[in-house]
């Protein structure tokens, strides 16, 4: 190598350290502009440094030329990174299963081939985050522990950082939530201090961090982790991390009720495209289709999952879709078929078993649902998170529920509902709400139609139409008006109507509104009555307490 090049790659190199990856890659080509032969450290740091700028696809073509001038030089080695990054970024940004474990068993081949140690531990790494992704926690542990000892072994804190936050999502999926918590916190910590060497490294973490806490159901502490890594981004870049924080806090925004900053969060994750990160693209618009669902927009939601309907992150959405459609047969089939392919102990799992009880109540089945229902409720008891507990219990509160055993449902129901508010996740106690209000309704009519209310007021208030509109004709059938809320009830008024309702509020009778407003009082009588219809009051005083409250509310909006 001329000295000029030599040069050339130490400054590539030096830019890459500090993250100023644009001059890296400026540099890089450079020396492959002038090498009559390709330059392989200089192909690998411009894969880096291609990698950070978003640029996937080209970041993966020069990874394979690096890994093949690696080979050609000969350094096993180097090569074996090189194909640990392919298999790495195949995985986490394409969603390529197939070119993953390719790459993966080229990794491993060297690894053996030339008893390297170091990289026997990144493969090690590779199969726990594999075992991860596609379901199977209790391999990924095994996986993680052993590269973890690696690590520690050979003194690669890198790894040893990269295989605790593995190790850690492994528990978390596993359900000993707290216990696998504790260690991606610590990974988190040194990465971000930047104990590790590669900021690689901590991409992976967070990205794992973030997803492990999200699937756990700890939406506090994914939360911090997300504003953690979003200040690494800005100093740093990665879309990819980037894309995962977006697409993330988007579902824990949707999950806690804030459905317009959820909707942010996600577009803001759909904008990276789905050519330089499919993986992302899909879980992001999973998470979008699953808002649209609860918003009764399905066509919507249906046309956002095409062209990604066998996606692993897109089976529970579309399955959703299709029982919202009344295909609950279609739906249950789907669900079976994904849980065939996960651990029955995994969190995965028990979104699934709670969607498929779902869909067997709908279908008839609900010997089987019911079954089905008490097993997840019993595995539940047993794990540390607190949503697989109320998913068990809403589970089997369903099925007995329609089986008429509603002393049993009425119990079961109750404690789902005091979890789901308990993990901090308003819309799904509401959404339990609805059946706790169905079990009551024979016994105890009272208790039904404030368990009702209260559902419909904190469904309508996020925009679940579907769910609303379910809860508002739950408390038809009791005989119950929804008393619709705020903005959302003013928005269904003319302008005429707004006026009656700012009269009422001042409390004014009818034939004084017709004297304020120069109509007749059989007018006045109309627009009374629309008025307490489309807003679902019972009387003129609910209606002047209503108008006091949601025109300063709507004043206080504008």
């Amino acid at each position: 190598m001329s000295t000029i090049a030599a040069e050339l790659l130490g400054a590539g190199q030096v830019a890459i350290a500090s993250g100023r990856w644009a001059d890296a890659a400026d540099t890089f080509r450079a020396l492959l502009d002038q090498e009559t032969h390709p330059n392989a450290d200089a192909l690998f740091g411009l894969g880096v440094a291609s990698f950070w700028l978003g640029e996937t696809r080209e970041a993966l073509r020069l990874w394979e030329r690096a890994y093949v001038a690696f080979r050609r030089r000969p350094d096993p080695a180097q090569a074996g990174f090189a194909a640990v990054y392919l298999s790495l970024a195949y995985r986490m940004s394409m969603g390529n299963d197939a070119a993953a474990r390719g790459w993966l068993g080229r990794a491993a081949r060297l690894a053996a081939d030339h008893d390297l140690t170091e990289l026997s531990g990144w493969v090690l790494l590779c199969r726990a985050h594999r075992a991860n992704d596609i379901g199977h926690p209790q391999a990924a542990e095994g996986w993680a522990r052993e590269a973890g000892d690696l690590a520690r072994a050979g003194g690669d804190v890198d790894l040893e950082l990269c295989a605790l936050s593995e190790l850690g999502a492994a528990i978390v999926e596993q359900g000993r939530v707290e216990d696998g918590s504790q260690l991606l916190d610590e990974a988190m910590a040194g990465a971000l201090a930047g104990e590790g060497l590669h900021p690689d490294s901590v991409v992976l973490i967070s990205c794992r961090t973030i997803t492990a806490c999200s699937r756990g159901g700890d939406l506090r502490r994914a939360t911090q982790w997300v504003r953690a890594a979003d200040d690494f981004y800005r100093s740093h870049g990665s879309p990819h991390l980037y894309t995962t924080c977006r697409t993330h806090f988007g579902g824990i925004l949707f999950a806690t009720g804030s459905w317009d900053q959820a909707e942010t969060e996600l577009n803001a994750a759909l904008q990276i495209g789905e050519a330089a990160e499919p993986a992302l693209h899909a879980e992001a618009l999973a998470k979008l289709a699953e808002i649209r669902v609860a918003q009764g927009r399905l066509e919507e939601a249906n046309r956002l999952l095409i062209g990604f309907e066998d996606h692993p992150s897109v089976v529970y959405v579309t399955a959703l879709v299709r029982l919202a459609q009344g295909q609950a047969a279609v739906a249950a089939s789907m669900l079976r078929r994904r849980l065939r392919d996960v651990d029955e102990n995994s969190l995965e799992a028990a979104a699934l078993e709670e969607l498929l009880v779902a869909a067997e109540v709908e279908i008839g089945a609900t010997s089987r649902a019911a079954k089905r229902g008490l097993a997840l409720s019993q595995r539940g008891a047993g794990l540390q998170t607190i949503v697989v507990r109320a998913r068990g219990e809403r589970a089997v509160g369903r099925a007995l529920l329609a089986r008429t055993e509603v002393g049993a449902a009425i119990d079961h129901l109750e404690r789902a509902t005091s979890a789901f508010a308990a993990a901090q996740m308003p819309i799904e106690a509401s959404r339990t709400r609805l059946l706790l209000a169905q079990a009551l309704a024979a016994t105890d009519r009272e208790t039904a139609i404030a368990e009702a209310q209260h559902a419909f007021a904190a469904l309508e208030a996020v925009g679940a139409k579907r769910d609303a509109d379910e809860a508002a004709a739950l408390l038809r059938s009791f005989g119950a008006r929804p008393a619709r809320s705020g903005s959302r009830a003013i928005g269904l008024l003319t302008k005429r109507e707004l006026e009656v309702l700012a009269l009422l509020g001042e409390g004014l009778s009818n034939p004084e509104i017709g004297q304020r407003l120069f109509i007749t009082r059989k007018t006045v009588e109309h627009h009374v009555a629309n008025v307490l219809a489309k807003v679902g009051l019972s009387g003129r005083g609910e209606a002047a307490a209503f108008a006091a409250r949601a025109l300063r509310q709507d004043s206080a909006a504008k």
